[in-house]
């Protein structure tokens, strides 16, 4: 599945609290993000707009392994309504 271009940080921080992370902090530029499903995992996402694909992709591609699921499993819970 095709990565949005346009996806802000902010963005990406709320469309993941539906995968179970809720933001714990913000230093600077960055937020970061904390799951406690299956085990504590943290993310660190820039805060800018819009994300780069390359930086969008090694981020989900960090949640998906987390999670056990495809990266484009957790694109499709995220970004399909």
């Amino acid at each position: 599945m095709k990565l949005p271009r346009d996806l802000s940080g902010p963005e990406l921080a709320r469309l993941l609290r539906a995968a179970g992370y809720e933001v714990t902090r913000q230093t600077g530029s960055h937020l970061r993000l904390t799951t406690e499903q299956q085990g504590e995992h943290h993310v660190t996402i820039p805060n800018h707009s819009p994300l780069k694909v390359g930086t969008l992709s090694g981020i989900l591609n960090e949640i998906s392994e987390h999670l056990g699921i495809s990266r484009n499993e957790l694109v499709e819970r995220l970004l399909v309504h």
